[in-house]
């Protein structure tokens, strides 16, 4: 056939085995190869050269076989193989393209391989679920991770990027591609706006430009913003219990921040954190918060920690914003947000000095 070697071919090469001469050879054969121009013994003949040009010692006669050979259907499993675990100018096309590699091929050679090489594998079209696990457990540099976590192709469940930023949540590589991936899980966001919030904490600590309490008071009130702000409309009970479970286990989970999320209206959010506190299932917290009387609400506050002179707040602040609904505009939840302040404090004439000023900076804190 035509694109298999000619005698012309072979005397070159017997006469000027020089680089060029075996890379314009590779690059003719493997162009046949990959374009199916071969008949069954031709195509069988060519394997076995490829089989030798693999050993050639010069580089760019390997990238030539890799290059055109990248994504054959038909090159031999052992060809392929030699491929990918050769130098990082070879392996790289064959490790993000071929289709010859299986899995067991591609973990084996990403636990004992470098950063590029893995990167190439965090890039194929599909990864599976073990080969993804693979890279988040031995990858080399934030890169890899990030590279796998923006490719739409990876198979990544939940559990998969907590591990993903547990392990590499650091590089901020890897947690600006967490953040910008579809339906990242709440829990995932939140770990990520924490450890931003306790970087800048100890950004501001260590230029000395305000008071240690200053500085925590500003992240505090950073960090439960942006942890209001994760929660988008209509999400699911279940997810935000997960994710309240995670804000009290690490001592997250303030009375500022739940008042917070309620005065923009997030009810699903101040159900969550009651039956969490309560240690209640959520169906039954949701029964006694949506009591019609007045003894519903206050038997669940009154078995969570939260401090007891706030429960009026969150009393008036839960029956506004149940009667109220957004209006659709711009910065919505501003707005929503700050006519649900003024109700609050609209009500309050006989709770007291004490409790009204201690109600007053907490609702500050809210509008800030």
């Amino acid at each position: 056939m035509a694109g298999m070697l000619t005698e012309a071919d072979v005397r070159k090469l017997m006469t000027d085995p020089s680089p060029d001469a075996r890379v314009e050879t590779a690059e003719k054969l493997s162009k046949a190869f990959y374009g199916g121009e071969l008949s069954d013994k031709e195509r069988t003949l060519a394997a076995e050269i490829f089989r030798i040009m693999v050993l050639d010692a010069e580089v760019r006669v390997r990238e030539a076989l890799s290059i055109n050979l990248k994504a054959s259907p038909a090159l031999p499993r052992d060809v392929a193989l030699n491929l990918a675990k050769d130098v990082e100018s070879v392996a790289l096309p064959v490790l993000e393209f071929s289709t010859v590699l299986d899995d067991s091929d591609l973990i084996d050679i990403v636990r004992s391989s470098g950063a590029e090489k893995q990167v190439a594998v965090a890039r194929r079209a599909n990864v599976s679920n073990d080969l993804a696990n693979a890279l988040i457990d031995h990858g080399r540099a934030g890169k890899v991770v990030a590279t796998l976590v923006n490719n739409p192709g990876a198979d990544l469940k939940d559990i998969d990027l907590e591990k993903a930023f547990a392990k590499h949540g650091t590089d901020s590589s890897v947690s600006n591609s967490l953040v910008s991936r579809h339906n990242l899980p709440l829990t995932v966001a939140e770990k990520i706006v924490a450890r931003v919030s306790e970087a800048l904490r100890e950004h501001l600590l260590s230029h000395r430009e305000i008071s240690a309490e200053m500085a925590a008071d500003l992240v505090l009130q950073a960090r439960e913003r942006a942890t209001a702000g994760l929660l988008p409309p209509g999400v699911k009970s279940a997810d935000v219990v997960e994710l309240v479970k995670q804000l009290r286990d690490n001592q997250r989970l303030t009375p500022s921040l739940i008042l917070r999320t309620l005065c923009t209206g997030d009810i699903t959010f101040f159900e969550a954190s009651l039956a969490v506190l309560a240690n209640m299932p959520i169906v039954s917290a949701c029964v006694l918060i949506h009591d019609e009387g007045k003894l519903g609400l206050q038997s669940i506050y009154q078995r969570t920690p939260l401090p007891a002179n706030l429960f009026p707040a969150f009393r008036v602040a839960f029956d506004v914003a149940r009667e109220m609904e957004y209006d659709g505009g711009d910065n919505d939840r501003q707005r929503f947000s700050a006519r649900v302040i003024e109700r609050v404090l609209t009500q309050f004439e006989d709770i007291g000095n004490d409790n009204l000023e201690y109600l007053m900076k907490k609702l500050k804190q809210l509008a800030a």
